[in-house]
Order: C-alpha cells, then sequence, then structure tokens
C-alpha cells in the first residue's frame, strides 16, 4: 500500500480512539495484528483494540491522543504522541481519582492489505500512575 493510504489508516485508528467509535477498529486493523507490546489480557486484532481503549476511555471518559511527530514510508509508520485524560473511573484496580495525567508514548505500525498488521508501542505508564498519584514518585 502507498503512504498516503497508510497514513488515512492511522488517523481513522486514532479518530477511533479520540472518539469512542470503536468500530472504525474493524475498519483499520487486520484481524490476525500481532500488537508486540500488547496490554495485559489483550487479545489479538481489532476486537483486542476494542477491549483495551474501552477500559482506558472508562477510566478517561476525556482521554485525548494528539500527534506530536511521526516518520512514515510505504510500509511502516513510527509516531510519538501525547496522551491526556482526567481519571474518572478505575484503572488497574485504582479509584478514581479525579486527577489528570500527561504522558508521552511512540508507536510503530506496520500496514498490509489497507490495514494495521503489526504494532510495538511504549508509553509513559509509570509517570502516569505518579501523576495520579497512586504511585510514588522516586
Amino acid at each position: 500500500m502507498s503512504k498516503e493510504v497508510n497514513l488515512a489508516i492511522l488517523a481513522k485508528f486514532a479518530e477511533a480512539v479520540n472518539t469512542g467509535n470503536f468500530d472504525l477498529f474493524r475498519e483499520t486493523v487486520s484481524i490476525e495484528n500481532i500488537d508486540h507490546d500488547p496490554a495485559r489480557g489483550q487479545v489479538a486484532g481489532p476486537e483486542g483494540y476494542r477491549a483495551f481503549f474501552s477500559r482506558l476511555r472508562s477510566a478517561f471518559p476525556d482521554l485525548s491522543v494528539t500527534l506530536d511527530t511521526m516518520v512514515a514510508d510505504d510500509d511502516a509508520i513510527a509516531i510519538a504522541y501525547t496522551l491526556t485524560g482526567t481519571q474518572r473511573g478505575s484503572l488497574m484496580g485504582f479509584a478514581p481519582t479525579g486527577r489528570t495525567m500527561k504522558i508521552r508514548g511512540m508507536q510503530i505500525s506496520k500496514f498490509k492489505d489497507g490495514k494495521m498488521a503489526e504494532r510495538w508501542g511504549s508509553s509513559d505508564e509509570l509517570g502516569m500512575l505518579q501523576q495520579l498519584g497512586v504511585l510514588a514518585e522516586s
């Protein structure tokens, strides 16, 4: 696929995350998608992303992901992003704190046949837990 097609796919994936319209994952993620850094208990494919982001949006109803920088070629896209939100629901067993978080993350996605086929990623989960006050800063 072309770089432009892959960028459009990633834009729809981001739209799903930012709006909660998780049906878009079926349009953007291959059923055989391999997530090299899955969340705990995350299943493969679009349903894995639906379950993960449903839990995340329940904890952070105002969840927002913004793109900081991106590098793309015909097969892959690498992004750095900022994730923000206010914890209004439970998260990883922690009761809602009402506190906001702002963390950075990176993701590399490979595309095949018009869908995301592989993903590597990392977010500052330690920083998030510290900002929410559920983990002491060292």
